[in-house]
């Protein structure tokens, strides 16, 4: 049984699939109102007036009458450790915003959705997987009415900020992409497949907590 996304509100809402999770949601009929929350106001957010933003500088600053009456969160906010400068800053976005964000959802009705890594492991030796891990972790441990967690490989699309290693292996899995198998789980997938899983799963899921792989992602074109 579909269920309509009435409301939701978006953190990384300027992010690669960010923009295409909000494009996503604007055209569907049953959606009425998306709240994108920006640091800074987005000209390109206010192309459709089922959009409304909401600027905080810190989004640590998000309380509970924020994010009250919404059918569905989701979360696309993430970062690089070049992006962040340090771990620490990279802890803070990643992990911290994130689980302030979940903190306030708790006990309302509403359906979280997290855009996380594949390869997302709180034991993990690198620093990446295993903050997405923990964070992972600790979504699950609180009391939410429905958990989604989506784990793509590496993210295909075009980014306003350079990422130069991500860059290059673009290029190159462009050139080599049709010796890929559907069946090879690190394939990557492009912005517009995570997005569109994301309102797939808001839709559909029934289980109280999920979690959807990079092989599920590449099902959704």
């Amino acid at each position: 049984m579909s269920k309509s996304i009435e409301n939701a509100i978006v953190i990384g809402a300027t992010g690669l699939v960010g923009r295409r999770l909000v494009q996503a949601l604007s055209v569907l009929d049953d959606c009425s109102n998306i709240t994108a929350v920006v640091r800074k106001r987005d000209t390109q957010l206010n192309q459709t007036a089922k959009v409304q933003q909401l600027e905080l500088d810190d989004f640590t600053k998000l309380n509970k009458q924020d994010v009250m009456n919404y059918t569905h969160a989701f979360s696309c906010l993430g970062t690089t450790m070049k992006q962040a400068g340090s771990k620490e800053k990279f802890y803070q976005t990643d992990f911290s915003i994130n689980a302030h964000f979940a903190e306030l959802l708790e006990y309302s009705p509403t359906h979280f959705i997290l855009l996380s890594a594949l390869g997302a492991n709180s034991q993990s030796p690198f620093f990446y997987n295993r903050v997405k891990g923990e964070l992972e972790y600790y979504v699950k441990s609180l009391d939410l009415c429905r958990t989604s967690i989506i784990q793509p490989s590496l993210l295909l699309g075009e980014r306003e900020g350079s990422r130069t290693l991500e860059d290059a292996v673009q290029k190159l899995y462009g050139r080599l992409s049709h010796f890929v198998p559907d069946t090879f789980k690190y394939k990557p997938v492009t912005a517009g497949q995570v997005a569109h899983t994301m309102v797939e799963v808001a839709h559909g899921q029934t289980e109280k907590f999920q979690i959807y792989d990079n092989l599920r992602i590449q099902k959704t074109k």
